[in-house]
């Protein structure tokens, strides 16, 4: 047996990818399963990304860059955050890294020691707890209600925040509840945290996947937040490109070498290609993008009023990203013996709430990045099973 350190006990996962091979395994077995479990959008990236690749291939990019991105695409990178945030940036804010996880996991080595206290959301995307948890850091849950539309409890927030508070995680809108946080409640968080000095991470990759004019305010544009915020955004929920792995942190400047000797460290530099139709996708037409987010907002509907037909499903409306967050308390079941029962039983793949953390009891994470007619199936057979 080889001895595993003891910090790889703390390391969690991502359930997602844990149902997707379940699933994939049941396919084989020639079930019929429909996907509603992964965290992807279902459309192909947009034709000019991909050609733009290709262009970067033939010319010869295959080679390293430099450890924070060329600085082609951190111009463009800064340029499209400081035009969509308000808030000036330059290229030398910017890292480019393969995925965005990256920049949640060099931001807890870079800022957290052992002991060090971390707000996040929960339930909340389970890579939060599970970087804090690795580097030695104490994970403190926000609570997110759905009594409260899965809002901010600003008072039970204050109370959270102490002397050992060394980072706090926002994400807007949310995964695994599709809400943003209105301006207000970032206004008053700013508020408590003004003094306290701590960095903030923002979580922003669904910031262009919104609905019903809902917009995205991040605390970046507060006075006095800028240099003490981390905005983590990317490119494969807005532009269809999850297995480019392309995302990207934005921060003081201070930080940006520390983030980049960790990229040094462990994955040297992001795909040069990679890259270059990056460049294409921020600078290119945007028309796609619009398509997307149109027929998101048409699944969400259908979606939302499909799961309240169910016994015992109770769902609030998202309001962004691409997931609904039912609440199945009423069916009697524990979320992840629903979850199992729906895949094995229904042929429909979703993830049990606690995915997601133990306060994700009670809940399903449903994602609606499939086709209408594959959701309209998914909730007679989930009707079968419930019914």
């Amino acid at each position: 047996m080889i001895a595993l350190a003891n910090r790889i006990g703390r390391l969690g996962t991502e359930t997602a990818f844990e149902v997707l091979a379940k699933a994939r395994t049941l396919e084989a077995q020639g079930k019929k399963i429909i996907h509603l479990e992964i965290g992807e959008p279902d459309f192909t990236t947009p034709k000019n990304i991909c050609d733009a690749a290709i262009r970067s291939l033939q010319n010869g990019d295959t080679h390293y860059t430099p450890a924070p991105g060329v600085m082609e695409i951190r111009k463009a990178i800064a340029e499209y955050v400081s035009k969509t945030r308000g808030v000036e940036y330059t290229a030398e804010n910017v890292v480019m890294t393969p995925g965005a996880k990256p920049i949640m996991f060099y931001t807890m080595l870079a800022l957290i020691q052992k002991g060090d206290e971390v707000i996040y959301p929960n339930p909340g995307f389970p890579i939060y707890e599970s970087m804090i948890n690795f580097v030695g850091g104490k994970s403190v849950p926000l609570r997110l209600r759905q009594k409260n539309e899965f809002k901010i409890d600003l008072k039970e927030f204050k109370k959270l925040v102490s002397k050992k508070t060394k980072l706090v995680i926002l994400n807007s809108p949310g995964n695994p509840t599709g809400k943003t946080i209105p301006q207000d409640d970032i206004e008053s968080i700013a508020d408590i945290l003004y003094k306290k000095k701590c960095p903030i991470l923002s979580d922003e990759i669904y910031s262009r996947i919104t609905y019903d004019g809902a917009k995205p305010f991040s605390i970046t544009q507060i006075d006095g937040f800028k240099d003490r915020t981390i905005i983590l955004d990317g490119f494969s929920k807005t532009y269809a490109m999850t297995g480019w792995r392309a995302g990207y942190g934005v921060m003081n400047t201070e930080l940006t070498p520390v983030i980049s000797k960790l990229m040094v460290n462990s994955n040297s530099c992001t795909n040069a290609f990679v890259q270059k139709a990056c460049i294409e996708a921020l600078n290119g037409p945007q028309d796609e993008v619009g398509k997307m987010v149109a027929e998101f907002d048409r699944r969400r509907k259908i979606i939302v009023e499909g799961l309240n037909s169910i016994n015992g499903f109770r769902c609030t409306t998202p309001d962004g990203a691409f997931y609904s967050f039912p609440n199945i308390k009423d069916t009697g079941y524990k979320s992840k013996e629903l979850a199992d029962k729906l895949l094995y039983e229904a042929g429909v793949a979703c993830l049990s709430g606690t995915s997601f953390g133990k306060y994700g009891e009670g809940f399903l994470r449903i994602s609606y990045a499939n086709s209408v007619e594959n959701i309209q199936d998914a909730i007679q057979r989930i009707k079968s099973v419930i019914n």
